[in-house]
């Protein structure tokens, strides 16, 4: 990694600084990174979605289970940001093996069960390490920092709850007066089916509008636990000091 290339100033700064940088660079690289992402997240959104037809517990599921895979894609797209790189649909497509095909069975299941997922994904996506080093490597990068990489994960796991919790109330608040279903009829299952329905949108919304911000959480964190492990600071600095 070319440090003096990023786009992002390194200096010291705690895990929830970080993590909160991270949130700013998603909004500032937004435009690229949900242009990217959503070619992946609309299409598992609607498989999930499809799959209500079957049970109506799996869209969640299906979805939950997606995540660490469509991690891949914005974290692709935010790690050329922080280079200061835009990137297109197109540049997705032609790095499909590395981003969506790289350690497939991997990521949709050990992936999927880490409590600190953003925070350790870069190791196994961006560093080309095999897993067995990549293990070492996180348990390095993960060091002192689990604790603050976890309170990211459930943060950002109550937020989608609450915000899917909010999308569906408006299925309740935007109801004709006298329309609205009972919650004795919500949870009995004796409304039509698309509200049913209401609920795995909700989350799908949730889980499309959220996750690239968790991603970008995790990502600034790494880096600055990279910066502090390998004095990235200083070196930016000594390399702008010789650059004039």
């Amino acid at each position: 990694m070319q440090v003096d290339g990023l786009a992002l100033r390194l200096r010291p700064r705690t895990p929830m600084e970080a993590s909160d940088l991270g949130v700013r660079l998603c909004q500032s690289a937004a435009r690229s990174v949900y242009r990217s992402y959503l070619i992946v997240a609309l299409p598992v959104a609607a498989l999930a979605l499809a799959s209500y037809e079957i049970a109506g517990w799996l869209p969640p599921l299906v979805l939950w289970c997606a995540k660490p895979w469509l991690d891949r894609t914005i974290l692709f797209v935010l790690a050329r940001a922080a280079f200061g790189q835009r990137t297109a649909p197109s540049d997705v497509w032609k790095a499909q093996r590395q981003v969506w095909w790289s350690q497939l069975l991997f990521t949709w299941t050990a992936r999927r069960l880490s409590l600190w997922r953003s925070f350790t994904q870069p190791v196994y996506q961006l560093e080309g390490l095999s897993l067995l080093k990549a293990g070492a490597r996180v348990r390095q990068i993960r060091h002192r920092n689990m604790f603050s990489a976890l309170m990211v994960t459930h943060a950002f796991s109550l937020s989608e709850m609450a915000l899917t919790v909010a999308l569906v109330s408006l299925v309740f608040w935007l109801a004709p007066a006298g329309k609205a279903p009972g919650m004795l009829e919500v949870f009995s299952g004796e409304v039509p089916g698309f509200l049913l329905l209401a609920l795995p949108v909700a989350y799908a919304t949730a889980v499309v509008f959220l996750e690239p911000f968790y991603v970008a959480a995790g990502f600034a964190m790494y880096l600055n636990r990279r910066a502090e492990l390998e004095a990235w600071d200083i070196e930016q600095e000594f390399r702008r000091a010789f650059a004039h």
